[in-house]
């Protein structure tokens, strides 16, 4: 009977040695997920960051082009219209030499 009892207890014993292990097993897996958790957090603000980093940069580049753009525009804006004007100047005098040569004929 006693032989019982001792198998009893070590089964008990065992049982309770698994269930402090099953335990322990929760705690460093909460402890790794909270580990595991913050430095997928931290990533995610390294990335948010670096997203309003760029976003900050590509919004300074892109006021730079347009101010860029727009001097240039305004530059070329006279220009164009000059050119404009000699271009129908050289089509008027094109269609008075075209009329001058049909009209020898």
């Amino acid at each position: 009977m006693e032989e019982k009892k001792s198998h009893t207890q070590d089964i008990e014993k065992v049982l309770k040695e698994i269930g402090d292990k099953i335990e322990e097993l929760v705690q460093k897996g909460a402890d790794a997920g909270m580990d595991a958790k913050e430095d997928i957090e931290r990533k995610i603000q390294e990335l948010k960051d670096n997203k309003t980093t760029l976003e900050a940069e590509f919004k300074k580049g892109k006021e730079i082009l347009e101010r860029e753009f727009k001097e240039r525009t305004d530059d070329l804006k006279p220009k164009l219209e000059e050119s404009k004007g000699f271009f129908k100047e050289g089509l008027k005098q094109m269609g008075l030499a075209l009329k001058a040569l049909l009209g020898k004929k």
